[in-house]
């Protein structure tokens, strides 16, 4: 019965991140980029409030996998590194963080363009 809870909530947060970005591109007629880039900020502005890490222990991979947890983990590695090593540990702390995800994204992104033609 707790891993069904556990679905439940990851289910319920996920889906929920994916409404608002759904409601941002058809109410508000944002591009799909202006979508992004508003779910990355508003994660980093929810983890800069220290609530996004209360909405990943509540919702585990329902808070870690849509694209809001990419702004959670650039301001957490930035702030790790500005304490370790000062201002320029911001730039090193942020790439530290963002690393794993900025090379799937390379290396995803270079195998598709491999493997499958481009439109037009």
């Amino acid at each position: 019965m707790e891993i069904l809870m556990a679905f439940v909530k990851a289910f319920a947060v996920g889906g929920l991140i994916c409404v608002i970005g759904q409601i941002l591109i058809d109410v508000f007629k944002l591009t799909p980029a202006h979508t992004l880039c508003s779910l990355v900020v508003a994660g980093a502005l929810l983890s800069a409030f220290n609530i996004y890490p209360i909405l990943v222990d509540f919702a585990g991979a329902g808070a870690t996998t849509p694209i809001s947890s990419f702004g959670n983990s650039l301001l957490t590695g930035a702030c790790e590194g500005a304490r370790e090593n000062g201002f320029w540990g911001l730039f090193s702390g942020l790439y530290k963080s963002a690393s794993s995800g900025i090379a799937a994204a390379v290396v995803f992104a270079f195998a598709a363009a491999v493997f499958f033609r481009p439109k037009g």
